[in-house]
């Protein structure tokens, strides 16, 4: 793709207010892969490993137009301890391919909302600071713990997903806590409820879950 047209495809997105706008680049080079995406005017980036499989950082937020052109208002940073950033400009991506879209039920950003214990919807307050959100599109899956006020980022993990007639399946490229779970495809089993997304089976531990996801509202 030229660059001039990937700049006018960017802007486009960046200015753009209907439901899920959104668009994903993608970087290799070697075994390191770099995941950037613009959904709704957020930014998401992550760039990880495959082989051997290692994390290597996670930078998210939402996107607003300066004088001197767009930046990134920076949600979490998985490398703040190191560099401090909380805003950060868009970057070049003259060397990325956009990727074509290809839309799935859930595609969207959910944060969780809490889960089922005993049968009982234990709710919890998605306005906070601490957060966990879902990001997903394109058939790719990402989520990320953290915590706005004090920028304490405490894990992320994604890679491919589907979700076709009520199974939601992950396949895990990159885990910030574990490499080690880096290739394991996990099954669940999904169900829309009043907009609510409720998702069950394992987790990555073995451990079951009932997890409830809400879409996030700006």
């Amino acid at each position: 793709m030229k660059p001039l047209f990937k700049r006018i495809l960017l802007l486009l997105f960046l200015t753009q207010t209907v439901a899920l706008m959104a668009q994903q680049y993608e970087q290799s080079f070697k075994d390191r892969t770099t995941l950037i995406q613009f959904i709704n005017n957020y930014y998401t980036e992550v760039v990880y490993e495959e082989n051997p499989p290692r994390f290597i950082s996670a930078r998210g937020g939402f996107v607003s137009n300066t004088i001197s052109g767009s930046v990134v208002n920076l949600e979490y940073n998985s490398l703040f301890k190191n560099d401090s950033l909380r805003v950060i400009s868009i970057p070049v991506l003259d060397n990325f391919v956009a990727v074509a879209n290809k839309p799935q039920a859930l595609d969207g950003q959910w944060l969780m909302g809490g889960r089922m214990r005993n049968g009982e919807i234990s709710y919890r307050d998605t306005s906070g600071p601490r957060k966990t959100l879902k990001v997903l599109f394109n058939g790719r899956f990402q989520w990320i713990a953290f915590n706005t006020d004090t920028f304490a980022f405490m894990g992320t993990g994604g890679g491919n997903y589907s979700s076709v007639d009520g199974i939601y399946k992950e396949e895990i490229k990159f885990f910030s806590r574990d490499d080690s779970r880096v290739g394991a495809i996990l099954p669940f089993d999904y169900e829309l409820i009043s907009g609510e997304w409720h998702h069950k089976g394992k987790s990555s531990k073995g451990v079951p879950i009932h997890e409830i996801w809400v879409q996030r509202e700006y």
